[in-house]
């Protein structure tokens, strides 16, 4: 047995990585977005782009009038949804009393039908409102909708730095956008 007499010891668990009583969701392909730093001139604009595709191309799942839905490109879960202003505006204080109704009216749906279709157990629901916390497009106000279930952690991200989702984008977007008028009816 090692002799530790006169060593320093320190309790653990108030170290960095210990787990504690928070849950966390790490997204390191996130660091892109804050190393970079770049944000796409408005006429590049993704948010601006997607309602002038087709659904199935942009990954909308649903069109409202002031309002969309679509699939986020880059998921922390399955059904990970985005809901924009078709106007491009940066900040939620500068959204028009009909576009910030519309959004919590869609966001209220998306729960809905992503609960219907996929079973979540819950819910991350927000808004990074400039560069600085986190929007990876700050210049166009977008609201996450994040599925969660009580099993969506496992080893893969943490041993692999792998994120296991287990359906495609595709797949997703039409099971979501095909359950959507079921939502309306509830």
């Amino acid at each position: 047995m090692p002799d530790f007499e006169g060593v320093e010891i320190t309790d653990s668990s108030h170290l960095a990585g210990v787990p504690d009583e928070f849950q966390r969701l790490w997204t390191p392909h996130r660091m892109v977005y804050i190393q970079n730093g770049t944000q796409p001139h408005e006429e590049q604009c993704p948010f601006c782009i997607a309602p002038s595709m087709s659904d199935e191309d942009a990954l909308i799942v649903a069109r409202g009038t002031h309002a969309y839905v679509l699939l986020n490109l880059f998921p922390y879960n399955s059904g990970h949804l985005l809901v924009c202003p078709y106007r491009h505006v940066s900040l939620y204080d500068q959204a028009t009393p009909e576009e910030t109704d519309e959004i919590a009216t869609l966001t209220q749906t998306a729960m809905r039908v992503v609960r219907q279709v996929s079973k979540s157990d819950g819910f991350n629901i927000g808004m990074n409102q400039g560069r600085i916390a986190g929007a990876g497009i700050a210049d166009h106000l977008h609201q996450h909708i994040v599925p969660r279930w009580a099993t969506d952690a496992n080893f893969f991200p943490i041993i692999a730095k792998t994120k296991a989702l287990p359906q495609l984008l595709g797949e997703v977007r039409a099971s979501i956008a095909a359950a959507w008028p079921l939502a309306h009816t509830e």
